[in-house]
């Protein structure tokens, strides 16, 4: 009997519940960020453990990861990101980890910016001059 009400739990799952992990870990985080006093919208490309600044803000990428070609797409970036006041230490307002395709799953909330992944890249090849 438990066995097969097991059966039908598992039959039942959404298949969100069996998502894929993202496990491929990509250099560069491709972020994008809105400040939303001048409604201005910047893609950044933040290398990882490397800080960037956005008006007030400070982001650190500490990993961004990508799910296998034969997966449903998902990138996963663990940010950091402090805000600078000056004259006060650096405050702490996000820390985890943001999904990009689920933005609202673990959100930065501030009054004054939005920040989401929109994927992970890997770092530009430069390219051989023409002969």
């Amino acid at each position: 009997m438990c066995f097969r009400l097991a059966v039908i739990v598992l039959l039942l799952l959404p298949a969100s519940a069996l998502a894929t992990v993202p496990t491929i870990e990509h250099p560069v985080a491709v972020l994008r960020a809105l400040d939303k006093m001048t409604a201005r919208v910047e893609e950044l490309e933040v290398p990882i453990n490397q800080s960037l600044k956005f008006g007030t803000i400070f982001i650190n990428v500490r990993t961004c990861r990508v799910t296998s070609p034969e997966e449903t797409p998902e990138a996963a970036a663990y940010l950091e990101i402090s805000e600078f006041k000056p004259g006060e230490k650096d405050l702490p307002i996000f820390h985890g980890w943001m999904f990009a395709s689920s933005p609202a799953l673990s959100a930065m909330e501030h009054p004054v910016y939005d920040v989401w992944v929109t994927g992970c890249k890997a770092p530009a090849t430069p390219k051989e001059p023409a002969k």
